[in-house]
C-alpha cells in the first residue's frame, strides 16, 4: 500500500527531449500555458516575431473551419535571451489564457466524454479539470510550438528545414508525392494544402461536418530536408522511434508511418529497395571515411530518410494520422462518474477538424526531436 500523502502520485512525465529539453505547463482554462526550454545552443538569433508567427498558425480562430474561441496566443519571453540571443541558459516562456468560457463546461463536470481522456485522468488521479479538458486540452500544445520554434532557428543554422501539410481530411486524400508538389502553397488556404484543389475539396467537407455538429480526421505528411547522415541510436532509440514517440505525443494522433509505411507489406525487396549511385565526393581519402554531410544519393526514397534507425542524408518524410475530434455537438450516449447511463450534448467552441491547426505542432515536435537528435550525436567518434 502506498504511503504516500497523496491518494495518486502527480505526474512528473511532463518533460520532452534530452538534450535540448521542454518542460511545460497549464491548462486549457488556468491563467497561462508555458514551459522552459533547456540546452537551447548559445548565440542563436531568438527572433520572436517568428516565434509568434508558428504561434499564430496554431492559434484558434484563424478560419471558419476551426473553434472561434478567441485568443491571441501572445507570447512572452522570461529568460535565457540576452540582447536578441540565446544565453545557453532555460528560456522561460509564457502565453496567458484570455477567453475561456468555462461555464460551457459545466455539464461535463459529472460526466465523461466518449472517446476523450476525461475517464482516464478521473480514474489515474482521482480529480479532473472538466474545464475545457484542462491539462488534456489542445490548448497545452502551445508550449510545444513555442519550443519548436526555437528548435527550427537553431536549425537553420544546420541548413535543416522542416514542412507538414494537411495530406487527408476523411476520404479526401493528395494523391501526388510530396515531390510533385509545391510546398509553398501549403499555408495560402485554411486547410494547410499544397494541392489546392484537394485543398478547397477538404474544406468543404469540413464545413459540412462542422454544420452536422460532427467532427472529420485525417492524415498530416511531415517532411525533413538536410539532415546530416547518422543522426538516430541504434537500439532502442532509433530516429524513426524518436519522431514516432514525439508524434504520438500530440493529442489526436493515432498512427504513424515512414516512407513507404504499410506499403512495405505486399512488396518484395527487389521493389523497395533504395539503390546507391555513385558520388566520389563523399569520399574523404585523408580521413578514408566518407562524410556525412555529402550523403550518398539513392535512386529512390521508400524508406523515408531513415535506414537501420538513423538518417541516410534523404529527405525524411512520414504520416501522421489524426481521429476526428471526441467532442461532438449532437448528442451521445455515455456514463456520469457513477458509472450511470445518461447523454450529452457538448456545448462551446471546438475544432470539427484539427487537421489545419495540427500542422505547426507537428513540426514544432519534429524540429525539437531533430535537434535534440543532432545534439546527442556530438562526438559519437573521433
Amino acid at each position: 500500500m502506498s504511503t504516500s500523502v497523496y491518494p495518486q502520485s502527480p505526474n512528473t512525465m511532463n518533460t520532452f527531449g534530452r538534450k535540448f529539453t521542454l518542460t511545460t505547463f497549464g491548462e486549457s482554462h488556468g491563467e497561462a500555458v508555458g514551459g522552459v526550454v533547456d540546452g537551447m545552443p548559445a548565440g542563436v538569433a531568438i527572433d520572436t516575431a517568428f516565434i509568434q508567427q508558428e504561434l499564430n498558425r496554431r492559434r484558434p480562430g484563424q478560419s471558419k473551419i476551426t473553434t472561434s474561441r478567441n485568443e491571441p496566443d501572445q507570447v512572452e519571453i522570461l529568460s535565457g535571451v540576452f540582447e536578441g540571443k540565446s544565453t545557453g541558459t532555460p528560456i522561460g516562456f509564457v502565453v496567458r489564457n484570455t477567453n475561456q468560457h468555462s461555464s460551457d463546461y459545466d455539464n461535463m463536470r459529472e460526466l465523461f466524454r466518449p472517446s476523450h481522456a476525461d475517464y482516464t485522468y478521473a480514474v489515474k488521479y482521482g480529480v479532473r479539470d472538466h474545464r475545457g479538458g484542462g491539462r488534456t486540452s489542445a490548448r497545452v500544445t502551445i508550449s510545444r510550438c513555442v519550443g519548436g520554434a526555437l528548435a527550427k532557428l537553431a536549425l537553420k543554422h544546420l541548413g535543416i528545414d522542416i514542412t507538414a501539410y494537411t495530406s487527408q481530411v476523411g476520404d479526401i486524400k493528395v494523391e501526388k508525392n510530396y515531390t510533385e508538389l509545391d510546398l509553398a502553397l501549403t499555408e495560402t488556404n485554411a486547410v494547410r494544402c499544397p494541392d489546392l484543389d484537394k485543398a478547397a475539396q477538404m474544406e468543404q467537407l469540413i464545413t459540412e461536418v462542422k454544420a452536422d455538429g460532427d467532427t472529420i480526421g485525417g492524415v498530416i505528411t511531415c517532411v525533413i530536408k538536410g539532415c546530416p547522415v547518422g543522426l538516430g541510436e541504434p537500439e532502442f532509440d532509433k530516429l524513426n522511434a524518436q519522431l514516432g514517440a514525439a508524434m504520438l505525443g500530440i493529442n489526436a494522433v493515432k498512427g504513424v508511418e515512414f516512407g513507404d509505411g504499410f506499403d512495405f507489406a505486399n512488396k518484395r525487396g527487389s521493389q523497395v529497395n533504395d539503390i546507391f549511385l555513385a558520388r566520389e565526393e563523399a569520399y574523404d581519402a585523408e580521413s578514408d571515411s566518407l562524410s556525412p554531410t555529402l550523403p550518398l544519393p539513392t535512386a529512390t526514397n521508400h524508406s523515408g530518410g531513415i535506414q537501420g534507425g538513423l538518417s541516410n542524408g534523404q529527405d525524411i518524410y512520414f504520416r501522421v494520422a489524426f481521429k476526428p475530434v471526441a467532442t461532438l455537438l449532437k448528442e451521445q450516449q455515455t456514463v456520469d462518474r457513477k458509472g450511470e447511463s445518461t447523454t450529452l450534448k457538448a456545448k462551446g467552441r471546438h475544432d470539427p477538424c484539427v487537421l489545419p491547426r495540427a500542422v505547426p505542432i507537428v513540426e514544432a515536435m519534429a524540429a525539437m526531436t531533430i535537434l535534440d537528435a543532432f545534439l546527442q550525436n556530438e562526438g559519437c567518434k573521433i
